[in-house]
């Protein structure tokens, strides 16, 4: 499945994601793990694929919470506020979802955000309606109030090599569909999988773990 020896959502790049320009493929779409994928790193993942051309694919899980990490918390620990200034963050920050996005990359921060945010030489766009930005300036403006009014913070990333998720759609890996604001930014993590699935009208208690009787 992964033709260049690197297990799924392994970039052949460690120093950080790719973004080749891309006309058409996936980018801005969805990607929906099917039971046959056989990586638990990607069991029942949903991914925004924010890069994918003939270089290769980058993307973010969207719906794997980072465990117990606390967004407040985290930006104390970057700096970005002091003890016991999270009661002075904007609601949309305190709520805000850590997620592991990916495999690579883990120890560095992705935001995913709505396209009313833009930092020249930082932000790339993705659609007319999501954006990503990866520098620490994001996250104090989310701080400070003036970030995205909608927004993600993801752990790491996903990667291919070129062809490489091709190769995986075809044995049957991978869905996709068409991304919406909810199923990006939405609060109900644990629903996900199912609502993508459902948007494409597959029933998901019907999946099958065999290839080609999905």
């Amino acid at each position: 499945m992964a033709p260049t020896g690197k297990r799924t959502g392994e970039s052949t790049r460690k120093s950080g994601p790719a973004f080749p320009s891309s006309a058409g493929y996936l980018d801005g779409r969805l990607l929906i793990a099917m039971p046959v994928m056989g990586d638990e790193r990607f069991e029942r993942s949903v991914i925004y694929l924010c890069a994918h051309s003939a270089e290769g694919a980058m993307g973010i899980i969207v719906n794997q919470p980072a465990g117990s990490i606390d967004f407040p918390e985290l930006l104390q620990q970057l700096g970005i506020i002091k003890k016991g200034e999270h009661i002075k963050l904007p609601e949309n920050a305190e709520s805000m979802k850590v997620l592991r996005g990916g495999p690579v990359d883990t120890g560095r921060g992705f935001v995913l955000h709505s396209s009313d945010f833009y930092i020249e030489n930082a932000t790339l766009r993705i659609d007319d309606d999501v954006c990503l930005t990866a520098t620490v300036d994001i996250l104090r403006a989310i701080a400070n109030g003036s970030g995205p009014k909608h927004a993600i913070l993801a752990l790491g990333y996903a990667g291919w090599a070129p062809g490489q998720l091709e190769t995986e759609i075809q044995s049957n890996g991978w869905l996709h569909c068409d991304a919406d604001s909810e199923l990006i930014f939405g609060d109900d993590v644990d629903e996900k999988y199912g609502r993508a699935l459902r948007k494409i009208g597959i029933d998901p208690g019907m999946l099958s773990n065999e290839a080609g009787h999905a």
